[in-house]
């Protein structure tokens, strides 16, 4: 089965600061990985270099079995790439309706008027914000920023999703409920999709295996379970020991 997202040897550096070194990882369709790891270890510049953004030094990087990147040259750049990205800070057009935010993409990427109008509502309907589309993001709760900045990404029904630790900022019952509406959406829309967070409870919940980020290497991956049992360095140790 070719991986959706498949990063092959990556090393990438910024001027002699090594950044990412020997990073392997394959995303399967359908599959989200989160991807753990403590500030600084590299977890938003693999992000970056999925996307488009940085190009790795060495190694190669695959979208659906297509070569994107490789040995210090980007491919595809990111408008040709297929993905869909949910930031930390949401990155919402603050000039735009809730309606308009989701338009905007579509529109670039050419989408006939009449499909995006039926593509927007149903999504609206989805995260039960048909009542807002006219609003502005000014004007909306936290929460509901949340769920347009998911409904902007999926919309555009990529080939994957990519999301920086998107609900760092909520309290944590709206988090839990976000993270049961992301993962139902998830599973209907059968996107596959990369989840960058420094919470092992959010990494738990949402991802179907875990990847531990430490110092630009991926030191292991796997099901909660295997890092419990056989934890591969101190770092991971302590992230699951105390995990109920």
């Amino acid at each position: 089965m070719t991986a959706a997202i498949e990063l092959d040897r990556v090393n990438l550096a910024l001027g002699s600061r090594r950044i990412l070194e020997d990073v392997s990882l394959q995303i399967r369709p359908g599959e989200l990985v989160a991807l753990l790891g403590p500030s600084g270890s590299g977890k938003t510049s693999i992000l970056r270099v999925v996307l488009g953004f940085l190009a790795p030094v060495t190694g190669v990087v695959r979208i659906a079995g297509e070569p994107v990147s490789a040995d210090g040259r980007v491919l595809r750049p990111p408008e040709e790439r297929g993905l869909s990205m949910v930031f930390q800070d949401l990155a919402l057009w603050p000039h735009l309706t809730v309606a308009g935010n989701l338009d905007f993409g579509l529109a670039a990427r050419g989408v006939p008027r009449s499909a995006r109008l039926e593509r927007i509502g149903t999504m609206l309907s989805r995260v039960g914000l048909t009542e807002r589309a006219r609003a502005y993001p000014g004007e909306l709760s936290g929460g509901e920023r949340q769920r347009v900045a998911i409904a902007r990404a999926l919309v555009l029904e990529p080939k994957a999703l990519l999301l920086d630790e998107p609900l760092s900022s909520l309290d944590t019952p709206l988090k839990r409920e976000l993270m049961l509406l992301l993962s139902e959406l998830l599973d209907e829309h059968r996107v596959p999709g990369l989840y960058v967070t420094h919470e092992l409870r959010e990494a738990a919940a949402l991802g179907d295996r875990l990847a531990v980020l430490e110092a630009g290497r991926i030191v292991q991956e796997g099901s909660l379970e295997s890092l419990r049992s056989a934890p591969a360095t101190p770092f991971v140790r302590v992230l699951v020991e105390d995990f109920p």
